[in-house]
């Protein structure tokens, strides 16, 4: 299926869901808040591995897939205002626009990661038990403590860090739960696709370290240099750029051969390549495993 049609799955989704926060009589400023952190700007990743692995397995309940990648994608956007705020990254600037917090308000950012969190598991629970149970079970453990983004923020105050948990809770959290609840979603066993979210979510701690040392603030839409000036472990850090790409390809080819066996498994090993593609800075020269 062509990514095209993802998308616009993941956009009339997340367009009704976000849609449900104007009902009654909301306040203002917060309803127009949660509608500029949920718009669209940025790749929408994770909901697309979502939909790609649901559609691998079948994909037999399409709006149960379409709104278990609209939860996902609302609780990465929530994550996205509240890093960006003076407590934590105090960033300027996301997906090419003022940051939440700087669009409205310190009070109304943190307000708006929080209903959007909210949100997510609400719109998750309009769907039917049998899967809607599971789905929200693992998008919590993937966004809370001791295995979610929470911890992986949490181990940003920790005078020693485990770089493995760090990458693990922080990037590659929400990249298991696009896996694992894409094949819940298409009423499939989500245990054996936890290696391959891992993966891509270490994939993408890599890239992103490449480009915060190798891009500028423009190429980007968000500051660079936060690892540095925050002091966290950062692949580039460690292994040099070239080390870095190195370990990278080599995250890669493993993801593409941890895809279990599905009967859209040559189709879902295409959209790995294609987004590690999108992965790999354009100053870095690397092919893309299985091409």
């Amino acid at each position: 299926m062509p990514l095209s049609v993802f998308s616009q799955r993941i956009e009339a989704a997340m367009t009704a869901a976000v849609s449900t926060t104007q009902n009654g009589t909301p306040p203002d400023q917060l309803t127009r808040a949660v509608a500029y952190a949920a718009a669209p700007g940025g790749a929408r990743i994770r909901p697309t591995i979502l939909l790609s692995v649901a559609m691998a397995c079948g994909d037999d309940r399409p709006d149960v897939s379409n709104a278990a990648a609209a939860a996902l994608e609302l609780i990465h956007c929530a994550s996205l205002v509240h890093d960006d705020m003076p407590c934590f990254d105090d960033a300027d600037i996301r997906r090419g626009k003022p940051t939440v917090h700087l669009a409205f308000s310190e009070p109304l950012a943190l307000l708006t990661g929080d209903s959007l969190i909210v949100l997510a598991f609400d719109h998750l629970a309009q769907q039917d038990a049998d899967r809607a149970l599971p789905l929200i079970r693992h998008l919590a453990t993937r966004t809370g403590t001791p295995f979610g983004i929470c911890a992986g923020q949490g181990w940003e105050s920790e005078r020693d860090i485990n770089l493995s948990a760090y990458h693990r809770a922080k990037t590659g959290a929400l990249f298991i739960a696009a896996t694992q609840m894409g094949a819940i979603a298409a009423g499939q066993d989500p245990e054996p696709w936890e290696e391959l979210g891992a993966r891509i979510g270490e994939a993408f701690q890599v890239a992103d370290d490449l480009r915060d040392a190798l891009y500028d603030e423009a190429e980007l839409g968000k500051p660079v240099g936060q690892d540095e000036i925050h002091n966290r472990p950062n692949a580039v850090t460690e292994l040099g750029v070239d080390g870095a790409v190195t370990r990278l390809k080599d995250i890669l080819g493993g993801a593409i051969s941890s895809i279990p066996s599905c009967h859209g498994e040559a189709a879902l090993a295409q959209l790995v390549q294609a987004t590690a593609k999108k992965l790999i800075p354009s100053s870095s020269v690397i092919r893309v495993p299985g091409e």
